[in-house]
């Protein structure tokens, strides 16, 4: 059985190919009721004000990590949560082993997710009892945002993998709302508009791709995207309205704990996902009174972040045809606004301004990119993808004799990914150091002088040996590279040697990149997927 799930920031979608059609799958919540996703949280059951004694004794079970609709029920009953996980994923820097705690209990960032990932398999084969043999594997297309970086793609990949998932292909979340599109609306393609310009803003990210689409298949010419805008971002907007119209009340803003600001955020995102073009006027809950907030004030701190995004989009408004915006969208035959967050009316509106009449929301705008990816996972859908890196990977090295630093870039951004098997880029030197300490990064764009700009996110940093004397070192440590962590490198003299160097880099399908350096004379071989510090 395939499916395409999208691991979201405040919730995830599963959609099911079956025979050429793309249903979401319903989750249902403590009371019976059915929803089209599955609420990205995770709570500590068995800690907090609900804790109950066991059998009488003062000792209570032991504290159970939960998921899904049973971490929102195990919320409202006072455990401590955590939602929009999928954020830290996207941190610079994360790993598997980086440390998340729930009030004070210590979890890595992938058993967490792997967790998560486990409680929704149960809850798909649950769903999917009577259609689905139990020695049958669930193979998936997931996705990440278009931006994400090689970390975050290893991880997700891991987890899901840990889960029981069967992964078959990952696609970038605009890329596959692109597919959702054209299958959908066939006819808004012709031979003039054949490119749709996606805007995804999720609960916790936003991506944006250009894709061109010629029948069933699709080419992405460029992806552009912004780890820490969305939903989320939005909801503390409006909570912050909340506070500010307190204020101005009371003549001073009330000053809230922890647990207060989580429940006032939580009821902004209820109030935010009931507006309409037509509401003048918020209720939201603050302790035991309603505040009253207008829609418009709200809206003036907002509308920063849906700049924002525009912003992050001009890179591709500006591959389009030369001209005016509007003269420039004539090639696209939509621009596409999915994700959840994106069905604020403010959001349509200053697009619309913006851009014109051809932006056009989803039907299915949290459930567009699930949709995609199962249309994806489909062997008889025939549709093709060809996608592109969003973002560069770049080395820094010694230059000029060790008299400056510079980022070599390795594999520049917007290259096209394989469709089947990966492709390799090598490279060779004989170094003039007797130790190599490559620090990688990856980023969106280099500047007129070749520098990086923009978010620049630390990948690995590898220290090798390229002396005999320095690998026999590390042979020593068991293989161990930390050896050589407190080693600095220092230049060989007119009598010393290093043997032939290649560095290799084999990317993926998926985005990822691994790294294999090799000394060519001696043997001496290093692998790792740079997504961890070595």
């Amino acid at each position: 059985m395939r499916l395409g799930i999208d691991l979201g920031t405040t919730h995830t979608v599963v959609a099911l190919a079956d025979r050429g059609n793309y249903p979401v799958l319903p989750f249902t919540d403590e009371n019976g009721d059915a929803h089209e996703f599955w609420p990205s949280v995770a709570a500590l059951r068995g800690v907090g004000p609900g804790t109950v004694a066991v059998d009488g004794d003062e000792d209570t079970a032991p504290p159970e990590l939960v998921f899904g609709f049973d971490a929102v029920a195990a919320q409202r009953q006072g455990a401590p949560g955590l939602r929009s996980f999928k954020r830290l994923l996207g941190d610079p820097g994360a790993t598997g082993d980086t440390v998340v705690e729930l009030a004070g209990f210590p979890v890595t960032l992938l058993d967490l997710t792997t967790g998560y990932l486990s409680a929704l398999r149960e809850e798909i084969a649950a769903q999917l009892a009577d259609a689905l043999d139990p020695e049958e594997p669930l193979e998936v297309v997931v996705s990440v945002p278009a931006h994400a970086h090689t970390a975050q793609r290893f991880l997700t990949l891991e987890a899901f993998a840990r889960a029981g998932f069967v992964v078959v292909a990952m696609i970038n979340e605009p890329s596959a709302a692109g597919m959702e599109f054209t299958h959908r609306q066939t006819r808004a393609l012709s031979s003039r508009r054949t490119q749709v310009l996606v805007y995804d803003l999720g609960g916790g990210t936003f991506d944006a791709s250009l894709v061109e689409a010629e029948g069933d298949q699709h080419e992405v010419v460029g992806s552009v995207g912004v780890n820490r805008l969305g939903g989320d971002d939005f909801d503390s907007a409006l909570a912050q309205t909340v506070l500010d119209a307190v204020a101005r009340e009371d003549g001073a803003q009330p000053h809230l704990t922890r647990a207060q600001w989580r429940r006032l955020v939580e009821a902004c995102r209820s109030a935010k996902e009931g507006l309409t073009p037509q509401t003048r006027r918020l209720v939201v809950e603050l302790g035991d009174r309603d505040v009253v907030v207008s829609v418009e004030e709200f809206y003036v701190r907002a509308a920063e972040l849906v700049e924002s995004s525009v912003e992050a989009m001009e890179p591709l408004v500006g591959r389009l045809d030369t001209g005016s915006i509007s003269a420039s969208l004539s090639a696209v035959a939509g621009m596409y606004l999915v994700g959840g967050a994106s069905g604020l009316p403010l959001v349509a509106r200053v697009l619309r301004e913006r851009f014109g009449r051809r932006v056009h929301r989803s039907p299915y705008p949290g459930a567009a990119t699930a949709i995609g990816l199962a249309i994806a996972a489909d062997p008889d859908s025939r549709y093709t993808l060809r996608d592109r890196l969003s973002r560069a990977l770049g080395v820094f090295r010694e230059w000029d004799s060790g008299r400056a630093l510079a980022v070599d870039e390795v594999i520049p951004a917007d290259t096209e990914l394989p469709s089947g098997e990966p492709v390799t880029v090598t490279r060779r030197y004989r170094p003039v150091h007797d130790l190599g300490v490559l620090r990688y990064v990856e980023y969106h764009r280099v500047d007129d002088a070749g520098q990086p700009v923009g978010e620049l996110v630390p990948v690995a940093e590898v220290r090798f040996p390229f002396t005999r004397e320095l690998q026999d070192v590390v042979r020593g440590d068991g293989g161990a590279l930390a050896g050589l962590a407190g080693r600095e490198p220092r230049h060989l003299g007119d009598d010393e040697h290093a043997g032939l160097v290649e560095e290799a880099y084999t990317l993926w399908p998926d985005g990822r990149v691994e790294l294999t350096i090799a000394d060519l004379e001696t043997g001496y071989e290093f692998t790792t997927a740079p997504t961890r510090r070595a």
